[in-house]
């Protein structure tokens, strides 16, 4: 049995897995890998992307660059031209990321659901309750990036941003296993949701959800320079525009886009829970 075998067969055991990656000083590892990633001194360098290979399933093959001076290069590393492939049909609303498909289906109530049996309200996770009304009978699905995936996200059609909230909060894992165990745990981590206003008229909302080791949600149509937690608690109107495609932002680190979409929407038939998709693969028609 290789290492990499045997280290994931430690890591598949609930118990371990989640002490091990929650029942730690979250905010002050998450700090520490937000410096540590960025060192680029060549042994660290090397090491590190030596264990980030080891733990995870990176594939790198797809990257505009082949060597990177740091972790953190690697982790916010972009694609090369045509590396994935755009749906442009306009009825069609793009995946805006790689991603595990996670929990799907139907706003009830106000109410979505992170796994079977664990409800939370949209109210809480959009943080305004004028927010979470626009999407009261209309649909949800969780996008799981993985630590090894392509960490930034596009704009899933034609679109405009008219607000970006801030949410400070916790980091907890968002693995199935965190998922599993920890009640309304969106709602307890820092995200930013993005309500924008799609070229048919449609609205719908991202909901970036940060995580253990995230050290930051970068959106520079907001602040080039800083991440989004620099302006502060709060909404921030906005008015950037991008084409389906585009790229809108990124982690640095794996996490969690929620997507919220009206009810006119529906999600397309190859949609189901478990399967890897890519970004600019469809996930709606309109």
């Amino acid at each position: 049995m290789s290492l990499r075998s045997a280290l994931m067969r430690v890591a598949a055991l609930e118990d371990l897995n989640f002490l091990l990656t929650n029942r730690i000083p979250r905010h002050a590892c998450t700090r520490f890998m937000g410096w540590f990633s960025k060192v680029e001194h060549p042994v660290v360098r090397t090491a590190s992307l030596w264990l980030w290979r080891l733990f995870c399933d990176v594939d790198l093959t797809d990257a505009a660059q082949n060597w990177f001076p740091s972790l953190h290069a690697a982790f916010i590393r972009r694609l090369q031209d045509g590396a994935r492939s755009i749906d442009h049909d306009a009825d069609v609303m793009i995946a805006p990321c790689d991603a595990i498909v996670g929990a799907f289906g139907s706003v009830a109530d106000g109410q979505v659901f992170q796994v079977k049996g664990f409800p939370y309200a949209l109210t809480d996770l959009l943080g305004d309750a004028d927010d979470a009304r626009a999407w009261q009978d209309g649909w949800f699905v969780t996008l799981r990036l993985t630590a090894g995936m392509y960490h930034r996200f596009h704009a899933p059609h034609d679109l405009t941003v008219e607000q970006v909230r801030y949410i400070s909060g916790d980091t907890w894992n968002v693995n199935p296993i965190a998922l599993r165990r920890v009640e309304r745990l969106f709602c307890k981590n820092e995200r930013a949701p993005i309500t924008v206003r799609l070229a048919t008229g449609q609205r719908i909302a991202l909901v970036p959800v940060a995580a253990i080791l995230v050290a930051s949600i970068r959106l520079p149509f907001l602040d080039h320079d800083r991440n989004v937690r620099s302006g502060g608690e709060g909404p921030r109107p906005c008015d950037a525009q991008f084409a389906k495609g585009s790229e809108m932002g990124w982690f640095e680190h794996g996490s969690t886009i929620i997507v919220l979409a009206p009810p006119e929407c529906r999600f397309v038939p190859s949609i189901v829970e478990g399967r890897r998709i890519s970004m600019g693969e469809p996930l709606m028609t309109l």
